[in-house]
C-alpha cells in the first residue's frame, strides 16, 4: 500500500469516527499536515479501578498502515501502562505478527479499553498497581490536559 493509500484509509476511519463516535474513546489526527500520528482520550472502564478516569495517548502509525499495525503511547498516568512507552499488546507494533489490515482505529482503541482490566504480568510497558491506587489515578486523570484541547472536547460525555 502506498503512502497515499494509507493516507486515504486513515482519514476514511477518521470520517467514520466523526460520523459514529464512540461513547468510550475519542480519536483524530493531531493535524492535516500529519495524519500519521494521532491523539485519543478515552473513558476508564468500570472494572479495576479505573472507573471515572479519562486517558490521554498517542497513536502513531507506520506509512504502511493498515498492513503494519499502529504504536501506542500513554501520556496520562493511569496505572496499567507506563508512560510515553510503546504498549506491548497484539494490537500493536510490538506483535506486529498478530495483526490483521481488516482492523482499525476503532477496533484498537475498544482492545485497548478492554485490556486495562487485566493482569499485567510481567509484560513489556505494563503495571500492576492495586484497584485502589488505580481509582486515586483515575481521579487525577481528570486534571491532566493536553493544551487543554482533547479533554475539554471529551468532557461533553
Amino acid at each position: 500500500m502506498s503512502r497515499s493509500a494509507a493516507v486515504k484509509r486513515l482519514m476514511k476511519e477518521y470520517m467514520d469516527l466523526e460520523n459514529d463516535p464512540s461513547p468510550d474513546f475519542i480519536a483524530y489526527p493531531v493535524s492535516d499536515e500529519n495524519v500519521f500520528e494521532w491523539h485519543f482520550t478515552l473513558r476508564g472502564p468500570d472494572e479495576g479501578g479505573f472507573s471515572g478516569g479519562k486517558y490521554h495517548g498517542r497513536i502513531v502509525f507506520p506509512t504502511d498502515y493498515p498492513f503494519k499495525p499502529p504504536d501506542m503511547y500513554f501520556l496520562t498516568p493511569n496505572g496499567r501502562f507506563e508512560l510515553n512507552k510503546k504498549i506491548c499488546l497484539s494490537i500493536t507494533g510490538f506483535h506486529a505478527e498478530t495483526w490483521r489490515p481488516a482492523w482499525g482505529i476503532r477496533s484498537a482503541l475498544t482492545a485497548l479499553i478492554s485490556f486495562f482490566p487485566t493482569e499485567g504480568n510481567g509484560a513489556i510497558g505494563a503495571l500492576d498497581y492495586t484497584e485502589e491506587e488505580r481509582a486515586v489515578i483515575a481521579k487525577k486523570s481528570l486534571e491532566w490536559s493536553c493544551n487543554g484541547e482533547i479533554l475539554s472536547e471529551y468532557s461533553v460525555y
